[in-house]
């Protein structure tokens, strides 16, 4: 037996599959509107970033008690072109790979 593949085959009465298509249709509209939602952050998303950066280039983070350390500005990550922040995830790890 394969651990990766769970499967279990099994038959679904008629309401239970109406059921699921149901769930199946709300969850993607509530998806829909947490992405739009997470889009129309972008510009402040931006802002807290900027923010976040300038904050542990000066100050530094906490690594250990009161042992700060701070970053350099050329170590900070840069976001690669053409990529969007994605913070709700649609699909699962095995799906990321395709997109």
């Amino acid at each position: 037996m394969s651990f990766k593949n769970l499967y279990i085959d099994h038959q679904k009465t008629e309401e239970v599959e109406a059921w699921i298509e149901e769930e199946r249709v709300e969850q993607e509209a509530r998806f829909e509107k947490i992405a739009k939602e997470m889009r129309e952050l972008g510009p402040k998303r931006e802002q807290w970033y900027q923010e976040f950066f300038d904050r542990i280039t000066t100050l530094g983070f906490n690594q250990d008690g009161d042992d700060k350390v701070r970053i350099a500005p050329e170590a900070l990550p840069v976001q690669p072109a053409g990529r969007e922040d994605r913070v709700v995830w649609k699909y699962g790890h095995e799906q990321l790979e395709e997109d």
